[in-house]
């Protein structure tokens, strides 16, 4: 397997530990259909958006201001001929100061570009992190559920 995850890098106006809280709270930034709890160590919880995505994500690593990692351990996207593609893949947050500002590198590991879903997922994760979870670090209001932008 090719070893080119997507990634995306933004950097906000606020502390490592801001950032690390805003982005344990997926509901303001990626959808408001979730169920469970998204900000404790081995917790599992699911993201649902209309019939097009359901997947299940477990809280990997939590490290206070420096790192959020979610596995997924169950999907269902319904878009795909392979309706499971984000199983087992994983959604890593690193978090790090960097000049003044908060650096956050995303990267979801086992979305690379042989997969049918790089192309449509890309998107939309672009469109939630550059967008939605930045403005809601930066400015407190996300844009969750957009439909451009949900993956």
């Amino acid at each position: 397997m090719n070893e080119q995850h997507f990634t995306a890098t933004i950097l906000v106006d606020k502390s490592p530990m801001e950032a690390f809280d805003a982005i344990n709270n997926p509901r303001a930034w990626w959808g408001q259909n979730i169920d469970g709890r998204t900000d404790r160590l081995g917790e599992e919880w699911t993201y649902r958006y209309k019939h097009l995505h359901e997947s299940r994500q477990k809280v990997v690593e939590l490290v206070p201001g420096g790192k959020v990692a979610w596995h997924v351990v169950d999907a269902n996207l319904s878009f795909l001929a392979d309706k499971t593609e984000w199983k087992g893949t994983t959604i890593v947050f690193e978090i790090s100061p960097k000049g003044g500002q908060t650096e956050i590198r995303f990267t979801h590991v086992g979305l690379a570009p042989e997969v049918e879903c790089f192309e449509v997922c890309s998107d939309a994760w672009g469109g939630l992190i550059h967008g939605s979870l930045r403005s809601f670090i930066n400015e407190g209001v996300g844009d969750p559920d957009n439909v451009e932008k949900a993956a």
